[in-house]
């Protein structure tokens, strides 16, 4: 996915300036997709200058005009094209799972660490998809249109941070300091001297 497209999906919910596209990064799209706000902005003149958004200048009180893009036609043909293509299939190689691989290698407790740190991001950001889903979405099985969208989005959201939290706490599990298990014979030693 490019970022021109994660923009599309965005302004074809709700038009927006470059500066409303950002906050909307950083709350809902962002968690599947992030950008810089300098690197969205140059991506909206490009799709402008690609006839795939219109722009209104709006003026502001004491500020600059912002300018407000909205979907052309030619941006709403794009989407459907991108949606119809095939999505690539193969799962993301994740440097979490190749240093795992290699714990034998390296630091345990540096590992463990690591992995923690993971699993407490991935937790909260579940939390916060959670928290999304009881405000918005109260009453899921009467939704349709864009809500059921983003709500089916935001369930894909929670399966995959719940199932990398589970997997986080499955790793710390396995990787736990183990203590040795008494000798069956340590016993018996004492006991024959």
């Amino acid at each position: 996915m490019a970022l021109e497209h994660a923009l599309l999906v965005s302004l074809t919910e709700r038009a927006g300036s470059g500066y409303e596209l950002a906050r909307r990064f950083d709350k809902s799209i962002g968690f599947f997709w992030s950008a810089t706000h300098q690197q969205i902005y140059r991506v909206l003149k490009r799709m402008e200058e690609s006839g795939w958004l219109s722009s209104e200048s709006v003026a502001q009180d004491g500020r600059p005009d912002k300018k407000v893009y909205s979907v052309s036609e030619a941006g709403r043909a794009e989407l459907a094209r991108w949606i119809a293509e095939p999505t690539d299939s193969e799962i993301p190689r994740i440097e979490l799972g190749v240093k795992i691989r290699a714990a034998a290698y390296g630091d345990i407790d540096a590992l463990r660490a690591e992995v923690t740190r993971h699993r407490d991001q991935h937790a909260q950001r579940l939390e916060v998809y959670r928290l999304i889903e009881k405000k918005d979405f109260p009453v899921p099985d009467q939704l349709s249109g864009t809500a059921l969208h983003q709500y089916l989005v935001l369930r894909a959201g929670v399966r995959v941070e719940a199932g990398f939290t589970e997997w986080c706490d499955e790793v710390l599990q396995a990787l736990a300091p183990r203590t040795p298990a008494p000798r069956a014979d340590d016993g018996e030693s004492e006991t024959r001297r």
